[in-house]
This record gives C-alpha cells, structure tokens and sequence, in this order.
C-alpha cells in the first residue's frame, strides 16, 4: 500500500511538471524516510550519488553525447543525404527514402534521436519540399527517421537501459543493428507505398549517372570508418562499450577538424550541449537509485512477479500487456524517464517470464521509437516543427502511416527473437 502511494505521488509530480530527477528523489527518499527513519534515509543519501555516478559504464553516456555534437559540427548529415539522394533519389518518394538512409546513417554515428531528428530538419526537409513533396509526407518522414538514432548503435538509449538493468550494453548494442537495418527498411517501404497511393505527394526526382553515384560514395567512407571504430570494436570484443565510446568521440572530432568546422566557439559549445546532457541524464540515475532502494526495501517487484505467476495466463499475454504499457507511456512522457521508472520493475518480471533481457531491451527502444513521434508529447515531432518552421499538426498527420507499420515491424520482432539475438550471438567472447 505504501508502494502504490509513493508512486502515485511521483506520478503526481510529474504531472504538475517537476522535473524527473527532483520527481524520483523527493518520491523515494519520503518513502525511505516513512520506511526506516532519518537514519536510512541518510545512510542511502549519503553512499548513492558516488558510487552510482563512479560507475565505469556511465563514462560512456557523455562520450556518445560528446561524439553526436562533434558529428553534428561536421557537418557529414548533409554529404549523407546527397550521397543517398544521387542513388535512390529517381525513385517514386526518393527523397523520403535518402531521408531515412540519412538517418540511420546519422544514427550510426551520433546516437541522440533529437539531434538526428533536429539535423535530418534543417537539411533532408527544405530539399523534399523545394521539390514539391507534401509537406505532411516530408515532415512524418523526417520525424520517424529520427527515431533511428535511438536504436542503431551507438544507442544513448540502449546504453541507458544497460546501466539500469544490468545487462550487457555491447550485446545490447549489437543486437540493435538488425532491427535498426529492418525500420530503416520499413521507413523505405511505407515511403513508396505512400507515394503509389497518391503520386503527386512526391514528384519524380533526378537521374544521376553511375560515374556520380560512385562519385558520391566519398563522403560515406568516414563514416563507415567511424561506425566500424565504434560498434567494430565491440563486436569483435576488442573493446568495451566504454573504450569505444571514447574512440568514437575522438573519431568524430576528427571528422570536424577534416570539414574545417572547428574553433574556439564551436569546440566550447559541443563541449557545454555535451556535459548540460550527460548531467542531467546522470543525475536522473542517481536519484532514481534513491527510488529503487526504496522499491527494494518494499519488495514491490517480488510481489509483482509473485501475483502475476498467480494468474496462470500464457507469458506472451503479460508481454504483450507490458508493451501496450509502453506505447501509452509514450504517449505522454520523455522516453529517458520512462526506462527509469520502468525497467527496474518491469525487467524481474520479464526475467521470470523466461524472455531474454538483451532482446526486451531491443524491443522496448522500438517501442520507444513510437512514443517519440506520437501525440501529445511526441518530442521528435516537436524538433521537426521547430526547425522546419511547419505547423505540428501537418507533422503529426505524417506520421500516423509511419507509426503503423513500425507496429507491424514490432509483431514480428516480438514473434521472432532471433532476429534480435542472432548477433550478439556472434559476438566475440
């Protein structure tokens, strides 16, 4: 009963607007401070911070922060689209479909789906709509391929979900390639359905030769020299997700130097957007572990798994419940703060169900992916807005196609695991 109290009041919080962090600190130390008094309160305070924010993993949040701001002063997300747009560009919705070659190109090497969606905005739409795209096709394009960012490694989100569950955050990485490939595909695919229904939503675009499709494929090598420094590494076990974090960020600030876009100003300012990020995110961990020792002390997730084992329903009945869980959650909250207040419960009920943590890791980030285009809060779709200048209600009328056929992509991830599995399978030990 004091669980359910506790929560509702952080619940309570959040709605009023109080930020997560302050929301999971204020929520659990109440519940720590009604549960044992100032002294466990204090004990839990006092030995929280250090060792969650020491922890070895957590060095490669502002890394892969730190490596997407040097990716976005490099200027490479343009040389992405055109290199995409010469190849795929003559045909029907070819510009929508560069747009999502461009991020999950951009994705490969940033690993912030606002700063993909905020990038993919400035350069992807102005072209589609010079061209004569619908602006809701253009806009819903731009805002799912932004998304893309989230699940193809480097993930800031799947390393998130690593640290809080305690899983493997190089398998989890690895095993958000194929999945990232099959959106990347299905963003493609519902592109050109869209354009089959309704031909002048997308004029046809320009022929290229081949000499300038190879031509082209110039400004494709540094990237994939980054993404192999980066996901690589930790595939073939020659470095943890750690190292290679710091391998990408210094890959990326190479990039930066090589387009000549690096002085004073702009190294301070990817430095300042770098460490306002990984600040706030570390600081929603440390205080969320304030929350899950009160949850521990309260053995809330015992007696979760306990009754739900009591039911006697199929454990793809409960999966499929937590999912739709998920989707509504993202609905109305930022997706950091969902892995934060969810996975600790949720993932000892996903263990005891017999699902493999790494493969709900995947599927929970895709899931998440919906959650970042759909109303009200749909933050990718406010990005894109804001940078294109275009109203919110023409993005999000875009993006309804987009949001179905990742739910179809969804049930077939969720029916087939090994999809997910097989690489991380073939990682090196």
């Amino acid at each position: 009963m004091m669980a359910a109290g506790i929560t509702l009041l952080l619940f309570v919080m959040l709605a009023l607007g109080t930020p997560v962090a302050f929301s999971l600190a204020i929520a659990g130390s109440l519940g720590l401070f009604m549960i044992g008094g100032l002294d466990v309160l204090a004990g839990v305070i006092m030995t929280t911070p250090l060792s969650t924010a020491g922890s070895y993993e957590l060095i490669s949040i502002p890394m892969f922060i730190l490596m997407a701001e040097f990716v976005i002063m490099s200027g490479v997300a343009d040389g992405l689209f055109t290199a995409a747009k010469t190849w795929v560009g003559r045909v029907p919705g070819g510009l929508g479909m560069a747009t999502a070659l461009a991020g999950a190109g951009f994705g490969a090497i940033s690993g912030s789906s606002t700063a993909s969606a905020a990038t993919l905005s400035a350069t992807t739409m102005p072209a589609m709509l010079k061209q004569g795209y619908d602006p809701k096709l253009a806009g819903g394009v731009v805002a799912i391929s932004g998304t893309l960012a989230m699940l193809i490694p480097p993930s800031i989100a799947l390393v998130l979900y690593g640290i809080i569950a305690d899983v493997n955050i190089g398998q989890l990485l690895i095993g958000g390639v194929i999945p990232g490939i099959l959106v990347t595909l299905t963003i493609m695919a519902t592109v050109y359905v869209l354009v089959l229904i309704d031909p002048s939503a997308a004029p046809p675009g320009q022929a290229y030769t081949m000499t300038e499709k190879i031509r082209s494929l110039k400004v494709v090598g540094p990237m994939l020299l980054l993404f192999m420094a980066v996901t690589g590494v930790i595939y073939s076990g020659i470095a943890t997700p750690t190292e290679a974090s710091g391998i990408g960020a210094f890959g990326a600030f190479l990039l930066a130097i090589k387009a000549g876009t690096v002085n004073r100003k702009s190294f301070m300012k990817a430095l300042t957007h770098a460490a306002h990020a990984s600040c706030m995110i570390i600081m929603i961990i440390v205080c969320a572990k304030i929350f899950g020792y009160f949850l521990t002390m309260t053995q809330s997730t015992q007696m979760i798994v306990a009754w739900v084992g009591s039911l006697g329903v199929s454990p793809w009945v409960v999966l499929v419940f937590i999912l739709f869980g998920y989707l509504l959650l993202g609905c109305l909250m930022d997706q950091v703060a969902i892995l934060i207040l969810t996975v600790p419960v949720v993932l000892p009920l996903i263990k005891a169900l017999g699902f493999d943590p790494v493969w709900f890791g995947v599927i929970v980030i895709v899931v998440a992916e919906v959650g970042l285009v759909t109303p009200p809060v749909g933050l990718n779709v406010f990005v894109v807005a804001r940078y294109a200048k275009r109203p919110l209600q023409e993005i999000f009328a875009g993006v309804w196609p987009h949001v179905f056929s990742h739910l179809m992509l969804l049930s077939v991830l969720v029916a087939f695991p090994s999809i997910v599995l097989w690489l991380p399978k073939q990682m090196a030990p």
